[in-house]
């Protein structure tokens, strides 16, 4: 593969997809492997990015292809997500029944399940799944992130939220969503100097986020 699509690499694990999404875009690649890893990364960046229909169309590609069994997991997920966000619960249904097929970890179906719900405001299913998870696998980072970010944007538990966020953190130190969960927190304990700290983290890894960008923002007038 091409330097670009390294750098995309590197750029998506530290989650900042708006210029990871531009390195695999100038990506040139030959094998029918190279052309699957591509769509790959390109489907779940634009995902990352809220533009779904563009990464419904990488995604079922990969999902076709079928020749890399991890990476068809990983794309039937994120088509879960998709379908549940954008209403179309039947389609979200099937994708999730795959995924049962395959035999895929519980823990991923799990999260998946708890995420939607979170963006569909139904915090109580997704704390209870986040829940369930965490009572299996304790260092599940998805679900310390997932649960302690719910427990402090509500205000249900700010000290348990600040000790599952730092445990995500410490489990993926240079995890940009990580280190904005955490700064989050801080904020919402009125731990301003700290909360800045870890946005202006995770702003240097996800420097095109709207969602950070927002919560710094959110810091810096209430430090006025």
């Amino acid at each position: 593969m091409t330097d670009n699509f390294k750098k995309g690499v590197s750029l998506y694990n530290a989650g900042n997809y708006t210029d990871a999404l531009g390195c695999f875009l100038a990506s040139d690649c030959s094998s029918d492997e190279e052309k699957n890893d591509l769509a790959y990364y390109i489907g779940l960046s634009q995902a990352r990015l809220e533009r779904y229909d563009d990464a419904l169309v990488y995604l079922e590609q990969v999902v076709t292809n079928g020749s890399d069994k991890d990476k068809v997991v990983q794309c039937t997920l994120a088509l879960a997500v998709i379908y549940s966000l954008t209403n179309r619960t039947r389609m979200a249904e099937f994708e999730l029944g795959k995924l049962s097929e395959m035999g895929v970890s519980n823990e991923k179906t799990i999260c998946t399940q708890a995420y939607v719900c979170w963006f569909r405001n139904e915090e109580d299913k997704a704390i209870q799944y986040y829940e369930q998870v965490l009572s299996t696998n304790p260092e599940n980072t998805t679900a310390l992130n997932g649960l302690g970010y719910i427990l402090a944007d509500s205000g249900a538990d700010l000290t348990r939220s600040l000790v599952l966020c730092k445990k995500a953190v410490d489990l993926k130190p240079d995890y940009g969503p990580y280190l904005d969960s955490l700064g989050w927190v801080y904020y919402r304990l009125g731990l301003l100097s700290e909360a800045e700290k870890f946005l202006l983290k995770a702003l240097d890894v996800m420097p095109n986020s709207p969602d950070v960008m927002q919560h710094l923002d959110q810091v810096r007038g209430a430090k006025k």
